[in-house]
């Protein structure tokens, strides 16, 4: 296993469905078990090469989708694919649509996140070490405009930035609180992308989403109509597209031969406010991995 700390050449994981790491020509498969201080990873990590690149996948939610958005350990997975050795992370989710122009089976790669979320430990700092990272661009804009390009090449439908609004679940939205989203003009609804982002942001890893549709939130005059059939649909074929879409974009993320220039490997560079005299030793041993880099740089 790769060190934590080499950013020189990438590690590109994937955090998904279960079936997204079905893809032809994946070589040398291994499910690996990564312990993290932060508690249990949602499943195992898949390694495997694809195309002569090294990749990891993480179903979000276990394989045959045990665990709901809200009791997801957020921070042991960020946590355990740095362990693993990951650089960075495309996260592909299922999201509900808020407006008429991205119908079911669009895919949005998302720019800005609007954090509903009120249940999750959202950071990896604590008392005993404060660090405080910049979000004001929460997704790294060289992973997104990979993604951009490799969809439209593939035909994907494909908006190009967009606003996700994160919010608690498992329930869905009500009507009052679908049209107060859209008129703050959010672009997709989703459960699973917030705290992800922060915690990327916090590891030093490039973050990026593909926000795919699989349905309109509730506000849609016609939502009463779809049926889960056709849910089912949209997700099996979204799925598809995804798995084509990584399998385009992993070459482009391997050509990457130093630190990513948005600066999302060196984060935390102006960020830990806590003096070293003051800092816990129980917590900068939790944040080896994480936050390594600068702790015992």
């Amino acid at each position: 296993m790769r060190t934590v700390r080499d950013f020189s050449s990438p590690t590109i994981a994937v955090l998904g469905g279960s079936g997204l790491y079905d893809i032809a020509g994946l070589e040398d498969r291994e499910w690996l078990t990564i312990e993290s201080p932060f508690g249990p990873m949602s499943d195992q990590v898949l390694s495997g090469m694809l195309d002569g690149q090294r990749v990891l996948f993480l179903p979000r939610h276990g394989r045959g989708h045990r665990i709901p958005p809200s009791e997801l350990n957020f921070r042991a997975n960020i946590d355990g694919l740095k362990r693993a050795g990951a650089t960075e992370i495309l996260s592909m989710s299922a999201c509900g649509s808020l407006k008429e122009e991205l119908p079911p089976g669009h895919f949005v790669v998302v720019d800005q996140f609007i954090d509903r979320t009120f249940d999750r430990k959202k950071s990896f700092f604590q008392e005993g070490l404060v660090a405080h990272v910049g979000m004001g661009h929460p997704v790294c804009g060289r992973v997104s405009n990979i993604l951009v390009s490799e969809a439209r090449g593939l035909g994907i439908g494909v908006t190009d930035g967009g606003t996700y609004l994160a919010m608690e679940g498992p329930q869905f939205s009500t009507l009052a609180e679908s049209n107060l989203y859209r008129s703050w003009d959010c672009d997709v609804i989703g459960m699973t992308n917030m705290p992800e982002a922060k915690l990327a942001r916090e590891a030093e890893m490039c973050y990026a989403t593909v926000a795919m549709v699989t349905d309109f939130d509730c506000w849609h005059p016609g939502h009463d109509h779809v049926t889960v059939d056709a849910i089912i649909k949209v997700l099996m074929d979204n799925a598809d597209k995804a798995r084509a879409l990584i399998k385009a974009v992993v070459p482009q993320l391997a050509k990457r031969d130093s630190l990513c220039k948005q600066g999302c490997h060196t984060a935390l560079d102006n960020a830990i406010i806590t003096a070293p005299e003051a800092r816990d030793p129980s917590v900068v041993e939790m944040l080896d991995a994480v936050a390594g880099r600068v702790l015992n740089g």
